[in-house]
């Protein structure tokens, strides 16, 4: 736990975050966005993401074209607070607008404060809107986070309760939290009712239009962003610690790689994936506080330093895959891989170049669990595991090549954080109890949704040895697609010793029950 993180006062935030996070709460237009005489609004609260010792991002939006001024202090007074150039919030960008923050003091508590002028009246301005995060240490220090995936999923949206995970989360005050991916379900419309099999209704309380759909323009992408941040619990959240953003296939549609094939798919008038793909790729970049990478502009996969405690490594799954399906080649191809050539390149490069104690492979997938690409007939991999629990084929091979190059290279203290398959499960990766042998043992952690239908559990593929170790997800009686209600809502707390280096991975429900602990001591190759 941060000893400072508590300088905002709840008071503080909800000046700051709670109204300006009503604008459009109905889905409607509210009434002063016609009026031209009213105060700009910052519409979607606050965001800051990718903090490492010295820089992050922040991010927000307004209600029009403002000219969105920055201030950035160490204190919450704002004294001495330092005042950096004005961004234009413009409707190419959906009136969004981030930046970077450079030169900030490792392991200190930043505070940042926006205020937006009417770009046709400069001085009509706004109410300042505020938020908070705490940059990475440069020495040995406890470190905190938290990760799940799956949000709005399966037509379960924000209820009278709101997304209560994001609250509970906030609780433990992380110091960031790692979203695993399916941020948002594009291809998940809501409805303002479910019935229930015990006879009772979900009732969605907020359904907008972009909302009622499939997202197909760039605007209806935007829209499934924009949802997201009418909770209030993700609102607050953001305001006072980091997201790292990650995505997998519900950001666009389904299962999405080459092979997807929306022609009989009556929901889409454009068919075109490549083209769903870029539209929800640009309104992944403008909406969330992700870096961005000069050379390849909408990159996901990236490593944020935290530290000499920690490095995390975030891999992308989806954007550089070969086609679902069959795929079990005998040799890696462009159609087997997963990661892609480039990204595996970059991905043992920066494994071997980490001095951090702990290696964090941030994956949008889990590695052993069989995730089918057609789920009734259970053909085709959608995720890495091929379900033969033979040698390596198709993707396995890339992710084979990888496990031996991490032993070869003696690359310690390597463990995998997971969501994408609706439960919470640990397992432990063994060669006494795999079919391909040449690896060091590790973990994988795999937890969510956070707000979701929950689902499970899975089989598990053997190639690689896994040891289920702790599983919960709904039982034969219950079923699957449970709502939130149902209580099955996971996310995951790593706490790093400061002084010893232990990772203490806890699996966790959102009314915030401890399903299992494992403590993981770092290992140091001779």
């Amino acid at each position: 736990m941060n000893p400072v993180s508590k300088k905002i006062t709840r008071r503080a935030l909800l000046a700051t975050t709670g109204a300006a996070g009503l604008v459009g709460l109905s889905g409607l237009a509210m009434p002063y966005y016609s009026r031209a005489n009213q105060r700009p609004s910052f519409t979607h609260g606050v965001q800051s993401g990718d903090v490492d010792v010295n820089s992050a991002m922040i991010w927000t939006r307004v209600d029009r074209p403002a000219s969105v001024a920055f201030e950035v202090s160490t204190t919450e007074s704002f004294a001495n607070a330092v005042k950096l150039p004005s961004l234009g919030a413009l409707p190419e960008s959906d009136f969004a607008v981030k930046r970077l923050l450079t030169d900030l003091a490792s392991d200190q508590e930043i505070f940042y404060r926006m205020v937006a002028a009417d770009l046709s009246d400069i001085n009509t301005v706004s109410e300042p809107i505020v938020g908070r995060f705490r940059t990475a240490p440069a020495s040995k220090r406890n470190v905190r986070f938290a990760w799940s995936g799956d949000t709005v999923g399966q037509g379960w949206g924000i209820d009278d309760k709101g997304m209560y995970s994001y609250a509970t989360i906030l609780k433990h005050q992380p110091d960031f939290f790692l979203h695993s991916g399916d941020t948002i379900y594009a291809d998940g419309p809501l409805k303002e009712e479910v019935e229930l099999k015990d006879g009772t209704k979900w009732v969605n309380k907020v359904v907008t239009d972009e909302k009622r759909k499939v997202a197909e323009t760039l605007d209806e992408f935007r829209g499934q962003w924009k949802y997201n941040l009418m909770d209030e619990h993700v609102r607050a959240m953001n305001a006072a610690l980091p997201t790292f953003f990650q995505w997998d296939d519900h950001e666009v549609t389904n299962n999405w790689s080459a092979s997807k094939d929306l022609s009989a798919d009556d929901r889409y008038t454009e068919k075109s994936v490549p083209l769903l793909n870029a539209r929800a790729a640009r309104a992944f970049h403008e909406m969330t506080p992700i870096r961005f990478e000069p050379a390849e502009p909408g990159r996901v996969y990236r490593k944020v330093a935290y530290g000499p405690l920690l490095d995390v490594f975030f891999v992308d799954l989806r954007s550089y895959r070969g086609p679902n399906g069959p795929a079990m080649e005998d040799e890696m191809t462009p159609a087997s891989r997963i990661f892609g050539e480039e990204q595996m390149r970059w991905l043992k490069r920066e494994l071997a170049n980490s001095k951090a104690t702990w290696k964090v492979i941030a994956s949008d997938m889990p590695i052993g669990i069989i995730v089918w690409d057609n789920a009734k007939d259970k053909k085709g991999a959608e995720a890495i595991a091929n379900g033969d629990s033979g040698d390596p084929k198709g993707r396995e091979l890339e992710v084979a090549d990888l496990l031996r190059y991490v032993k070869n290279a003696s690359i310690d203290n390597v463990v995998w954080f997971t969501a994408d398959v609706h439960y919470t499960a640990a397992h432990h990766y063994t060669p006494e109890k795999a079919k391909f042998q040449d690896f060091t043992p590790f973990w994988e952690f795999v937890s969510g949704p956070i707000h979701a239908g929950t689902f499970g559990p899975g089989e598990l593929d053997m190639t690689f040895g896994p040891e289920l170790k702790f599983v919960k997800a709904p039982t034969a009686e219950q079923g699957q697609n449970l709502p939130p209600s149902a209580g099955l809502q996971f996310f995951g707390l790593a706490d790093i010793d400061g002084a010893s280096g232990q990772m203490t991975v806890r699996l966790m429900d959102r009314d915030d029950n401890e399903l299992y602990k494992v403590t993981l001591d770092p290992m140091r190759s001779a």
